[in-house]
């Protein structure tokens, strides 16, 4: 497949932002239609619910708009239209920026969100958590020509910059690391990234799972580099006291025990995961 190089990964980024905009809250139809049959006996039955859930659709793997068809996909569409088999609801996922994400959640804007949020005590006093889905580490993404240092130890003795997405664990944990003036802040980790590959800053820190998203449609121009600098859980949010913590916690045990969230986990996550182009 064609690499996707700095205008590719701009273009991308231009239909997703046309797509969404900041704080639209436009439906975006599901991949594949959640079951509207009952589940089998002893299953938890929603009776045909329909769940609004917000994505922020500029997170690979998690969630992207595919330019080819405009629609949005991702392992959050393929995670929820599979749980929503398994509970007989309708995913409707909703568009909307990470910044104001987790807040509008807590405020019962959106029934959930999913956009590869990580499990904090901080923002488990605003939401409520589902159950962690995946352990993720955070490691640094590079230019591929990159030898002037090889972890995170040896980039903080440095005094180049780092880029990161405002609002995310990644950018807490790049503050706790370095001093705040070497941080470069970004609205969206395409940005953050397009800016790597310009040069306009030396690395990027983020979760391995996107960073081997990028990495595999630019491997001629990025690469991961280092040791996991932390290791979170990445969980579902809802209102506090929603009656659909339960159900998607019994939604995901049942999806890891008949293997689909390892498919997804190898269909996403994994170093063969490629962006549409």
């Amino acid at each position: 497949m064609k690499r996707l190089n700095v205008v590719a990964l701009l273009s991308l980024l231009l239909v997703v932002l046309g797509a969404c905009g900041a704080e639209s809250a436009t439906p975006t139809t599901a991949p594949t239609t959640a079951s509207t049959t009952a589940p089998v006996a002893g299953k938890i039955d929603l009776a045909g619910r329909e769940v609004s859930i917000a994505v922020e659709n500029l997170y690979p793997p998690f969630n992207y708009i595919n330019p080819q068809t405009g629609k949005g996909e991702g392992w959050d569409y393929d995670a929820w239209t599979a749980i929503c088999a398994e509970l007989n609801c309708k995913p409707v996922f909703k568009e909307t920026s990470w910044e104001g994400m987790i807040q509008a959640v807590g405020n019962g804007q959106f029934d959930a969100a999913a956009d590869g949020i990580t499990i904090t005590p901080e923002r488990a006093e605003q939401v409520a958590f589902s159950d962690g889905y995946i352990q993720i580490s955070q490691r640094l993404l590079v230019r591929n020509d990159e030898t002037r240092f090889t972890s995170m130890d040896e980039f903080a003795k440095t005094e180049f910059r780092l880029g990161t997405q405002t609002g995310t664990s990644n950018y807490e944990t790049a503050k706790g690391l370095l001093d705040e003036a070497r941080i470069q802040g970004f609205e969206t980790f395409p940005f953050a990234v397009a800016a790597l590959i310009n040069g306009d800053v030396d690395a990027v820190i983020m979760d391995e799972t996107a960073g081997q998203g990028y990495v595999g449609n630019n491997s001629d121009q990025l690469k991961l580099v280092g040791d996991p600098i932390k290791s979170d859980q990445l969980g579902f949010i809802f209102p506090k006291n929603s009656d659909l913590v339960e159900p998607v916690n019994a939604a995901l045990k049942a999806l890891r025990e008949n293997g689909k969230l390892a498919e997804l986990e190898k269909k996403y996550f994994g170093p063969d995961f490629k962006l549409p182009e």
